[in-house]
């Protein structure tokens, strides 16, 4: 199509997270190099075939992996060919990262499958539940909270969406305790490094909503296998 490879975006799932999956491959095939510039928005626009927005996003996703830098007047140049991993503490008890790592598995043997049937099981009212906890999380992490209660809120409302009440069950029992934040005291919180992971976390969460919206149901159990194993390794790196 082009001489970065650029490929057709597809229709389902997001378009932005499209734009940026396919960036970040350029910048990890290095065709364009560590120091240069992506091309301009413009440009990008015209090569993906979307709207300013749609690269906006993209872009600021990319930011969050810290693989480019924004610079008025100047343009976006690439920083590092891989993205860079974001934790959101110094340090933690390895007793904690134990407790965190045993939900994780658990929770990996559940919740995507759960993702997958809610994309095909949800109704109107789950949808607006579905983007209304994807907004809060949102709203909370901007707003520099630790957003705990409503990360555990949007995956609540996918378990909802299953319509099978043994996930509702026991996503309930499990409450704030599935949330590995949760389980993190101040002192061991870095806060500026808590909201680059949150964000990153947002853009998971996106993937996921958009999933199941799009009633795609290996995309959304992908999206979901994704995110709770990129949290896994995450706190396995504390050990």
């Amino acid at each position: 199509m082009n001489e970065l490879g650029i490929k057709p975006l597809s229709h389902g799932g997001s378009l932005s997270r499209q734009v940026s999956q396919q960036l970040e491959s350029i910048i990890g095939r290095q065709e364009i190099p560590v120091g240069e510039k992506l091309p301009p928005e413009g440009a990008l626009c015209d090569l993906f075939g979307v709207s300013r927005t749609v690269i906006r996003e993209a872009i600021t996703h990319l930011k969050s992996q810290g693989l480019v830098e924004t610079r008025r007047g100047i343009g976006t140049r690439v920083l590092h060919s891989a993205p860079e991993t974001q934790y959101p503490a110094k340090r933690i008890r390895l007793s904690t990262v134990e407790d965190i790592l045993n939900m994780l598995e658990l929770r990996l043997t559940i919740e995507p499958e759960a993702a997958a049937l809610a994309a095909l099981r949800f109704n109107e009212q789950d949808k607006q539940q579905l983007e209304a906890a994807h907004a809060q999380f949102v709203k909370a992490y901007q707003n520099n909270a630790q957003a705990r209660e409503e990360d555990f809120m949007f995956h609540l409302a996918i378990a909802q969406a299953t319509h099978n009440p043994a996930f509702v069950t026991t996503y309930e029992q499990w409450n704030l305790g599935a949330i590995p934040r949760a389980k993190l005291v101040s002192v061991e919180l870095d806060p500026q490094a808590t909201y680059q992971y949150l964000e990153k976390v947002s853009h998971e969460h996106a993937d996921i909503l958009n999933a199941i919206l799009a009633r795609d149901e290996q995309g959304a159990r992908a999206a979901m296998q994704h995110h709770l194993s990129r949290a896994r390794e995450t706190y396995s790196s504390y050990k």
